[in-house]
């Protein structure tokens, strides 16, 4: 089973793209603004090395055996460009001391230029052992990967649940996605039970990635390969920004991918530039990547620097774990040739609200992610050409269905009578 987070970063451009006409920027603007190449992408396979890994339940095999079958031919297809490393947890500590057990994590290969004889050997090497320290190792596993700006992803293969509660992992996902670093925890089930299906699946949907449930050799193989290599993809990485809760003071933000945390019920702003005679396209995604009460919705609005509504846009969900995005255009008319000869640009503030909650027992902390695209165009030449009562050009259809429409009640009036009049005749 494969649980897919669309993560905002694509659904928020592509929802601005599809139903606004919004061509994807960012990296132009806000990414890569030089030209100048980007970081190269790293991946780091978090491997569990718990006593569990013995069991014999793959193919005939142990999971331990079918991991490091899966982890050599994944060595060999590794893409040049991938700065590839090997963590461990629970590979060295065989004693029963919970505390000294919850930090077993140790990396086995470094982030890096990858040397496949040298990882083979590292990987052959390892024996199942002891505790299950997830929590622990993901954070280790991020600062392996800090540094760069290059796309980043963790790769967690485990076949059973944390066992170093209370550091809960699923808590541990949301702070790293929290900090802005771009990272994506995808995870990997070996024959896993509901528990830890369950934990996987939150922890990957805490940072956008996704989770699989493997019970054969070759499925484990092709995965974590389709992971790697995804890491190798052209990726556009949001700007870390912070809005603030009036639109005094608020960051002025130029077109580009933008990523922010909000709170529950709050709401953020955000400045935006627009210049007489252009088009600000903006477009926002809210994920609930945690347990959520029914019935909640996103709002963005376009307002004035004195508070007057311009704009709107919103959406609405029922209590889905998922993405929920809304968007809005606000083309600014040329300036008459009487008016001054360089008018200057109005500054828009850009509102994102939420109205989500939580259960009692699902911490609000940290907020939800927030993306937010933001684009500035040529504007059409008329303000009538992208909205009128909501219609835009969709007028002329209009106006053509009705008299289409009136003129063939009217040829159906005579026709009628015509019919009624020969009928009495007769």
């Amino acid at each position: 089973m494969i649980i897919r987070k669309r993560l905002a970063a694509g659904t928020c451009v592509l929802f601005a793209a599809l139903t606004m006409g919004l061509t994807p920027v960012g990296a132009s603007a806000a990414d890569n603004p030089d030209g100048q190449p980007t970081a190269a992408p790293k991946v780091e396979l978090v491997l569990d090395v718990s006593g569990s890994m013995r069991a014999r339940d793959i193919d005939g095999g142990s999971r331990m055996a079918a991991a490091k079958q899966a982890f050599n031919e994944v060595l060999d297809a590794t893409p040049k460009e991938v700065e590839l490393g090997i963590r461990t947890l629970g590979a060295n500590y065989r004693g029963e001391d919970r505390k000294v057990g919850c930090k077993d994590t140790a990396q086995l290969y470094p982030v890096g230029p990858l040397d496949r004889t040298e990882a083979k050997t590292a990987v052959a090497t390892l024996s199942p052992t002891g505790w299950t320290p997830i929590g622990p190792a993901l954070l280790k596993a991020a600062d392996d990967l800090n540094g760069g700006d290059g796309s980043r992803r963790i790769v967690l293969i485990s076949d059973g649940e944390d066992t170093c509660q209370p550091l809960d992992p699923c808590e541990v996902a949301r702070d790293i996605a929290a900090k802005g670093i771009n990272l994506t925890i995808d995870t990997l089930g070996l024959v896993p039970d509901a528990k830890t299906r369950d934990q996987l699946s939150c922890i990957a949907e805490a940072t956008g990635g996704t989770y699989t449930s493997v019970r054969h050799t070759d499925e484990l193989t092709d995965r974590v390969g389709q992971l790697v290599d995804r890491a190798a993809d052209p990726v556009v990485n949001p700007v870390a920004v912070e809005g603030t809760k009036e639109c005094t003071g608020a960051p002025e933000i130029k077109p580009g991918l933008y990523a922010d945390r909000e709170t529950f019920g709050e709401h953020r702003f955000y400045r935006v530039a627009v210049a007489p005679g252009q088009e600000l396209r903006a477009s926002v995604s809210v994920a609930a990547d945690r347990a959520v009460n029914k019935d909640y919705g996103v709002l963005l609005r376009a307002v004035t620097e004195h508070g007057r509504e311009i704009v709107r846009g919103s959406e609405a969900g029922d209590g889905r774990t998922d993405v929920i995005s809304t968007g809005l255009r606000y083309p600014k008319p040329e300036q008459n040739d009487d008016e001054a000869d360089e008018a200057a640009a109005e500054t828009v503030c850009l509102q994102v609200s939420n109205s989500y909650s939580a259960p009692a027992s699902v911490k609000t902390t940290p907020g939800l992610p927030v993306e937010l695209t933001v684009d500035v165009v040529d504007a059409p030449s008329a303000a009538s050409d992208v909205a009128a009562l909501g219609l835009g050009r969709g007028w002329w259809l209009l106006g053509a269905l009705v008299l289409t429409g009136f003129a063939a009640g009217v040829l159906w009036g005579w026709i009628s009578r015509w019919r009624v009049a020969v009928w009495r005749t007769n």
